[in-house]
């Protein structure tokens, strides 16, 4: 009886799956946003059985994408399915939320380089060139549409977009880590309550004003800077992109200690609710903001300020 409900159960959810996908591949806005809903099914799986159990549902998915939306669905199969199995597995073991979305999220970014890679090899598509393609169309119709404006002026321009093109070239990989972060917290957004309303328990975020890095990072940090002022790579070379990519990724993680203080601060005081989010916001809109905020996240770190406070107000 136990083996008819598991596959009774597996066969509803694979359908389930199957609706969803065909509404992502077919439907142009609907889609869009019902992709995010793509893992759910296989977290449920994932969340009540045997991993040996949840690896042949994703074989079946993988077939089934491949019947109902012939071989262009299979990359999404592969990507968000094998995110809601490791996410669901997460679920099963009690995790916290917070490893829930680092496990998914290494899952989400994993699946993608190969699908990426596989498709480089058996489609010869490099998305990477055609990036560089559309980046450098936009350029050109930029450049004939300034064409017009006084020239100090629009050289001003152009040399503003082509440093921003570059970031982008060259931070590619740190936003692909963090587009992989916002996919599956989104998904976690979407999933968790369904997964819930089955009778599944799963742990609730940890407070963001609990938030905090290890001093390690900021040795990382500090080294990270001096390497770029002692190497002096090249640009465009691999060292910089390394150099530039980590300290990206370190800055962002100083922003988050920051805001994390902020938010400790303010439950330490009592402030309302309000003050901290506004902070947070006037932190991304204004640049001011996000490099006060960095400093603090970095004397946090540093001076461990928040176990100052918490022995103060002991």
């Amino acid at each position: 009886m136990k083996n008819v409900h598991k596959l009774t159960e597996g066969v509803v959810l694979l359908a389930a799956f199957a609706v969803l996908l065909l509404m992502s591949l077919y439907l142009p806005i609907i889609g869009t946003i019902v992709t995010f809903g793509l893992p759910v099914p296989f977290m449920l799986f994932a969340a009540k059985n045997k991993r040996s159990d949840a690896a042949i549902f994703f074989v079946a998915a993988i077939l089934i994408s491949f019947i109902v939306g012939t071989i262009t669905a299979i990359p999404l199969t592969l990507i968000f399915g094998l995110t809601g199995l490791v996410i669901g597995e997460l679920i099963k073991l009690k995790k916290e939320r917070t490893a829930m979305l680092l496990g998914g999220s290494l899952a989400f970014l994993a699946m993608f380089l190969l699908v990426f890679a596989g498709m480089n090899v058996l489609l010869n598509i490099n998305f990477v060139e055609e990036l560089k393609v559309v980046l450098e169309q936009s350029m050109d119709m930029t450049k004939n549409m300034l064409s017009t404006i006084d020239n100090n002026e629009a050289e001003q321009i152009i040399e503003q977009l082509e440093a921003t093109i570059t970031a982008l070239e060259t931070l590619l990989p740190s936003l692909l880590v963090l587009s992989s972060a916002m996919y599956v917290f989104i998904i976690q957004l979407i999933g968790v309550p369904i997964v819930r309303r089955f009778g599944i328990e799963v742990k609730k975020w940890r407070s963001f004003a609990d938030i905090s890095f290890p001093k390690s990072i900021l040795w990382y940090y500090l080294l990270t800077i001096l390497a770029q002022f002692v190497m002096r790579p090249e640009e465009g070379s691999f060292t910089t992109m390394a150099i530039m990519n980590l300290l990206f990724v370190l800055q962002l993680i100083m922003v988050i200690q920051g805001l994390a203080f902020i938010f400790f601060y303010s439950r330490l005081k009592n402030w309302p609710k309000i003050v901290p989010i506004a902070i947070l916001i006037f932190t991304f809109l204004m640049p001011i903001f996000l490099y006060i905020v960095r400093i603090l996240g970095i004397i946090d770190i540093g001076f461990d300020l928040r176990k100052r406070l918490d022995n103060r107000d002991a």
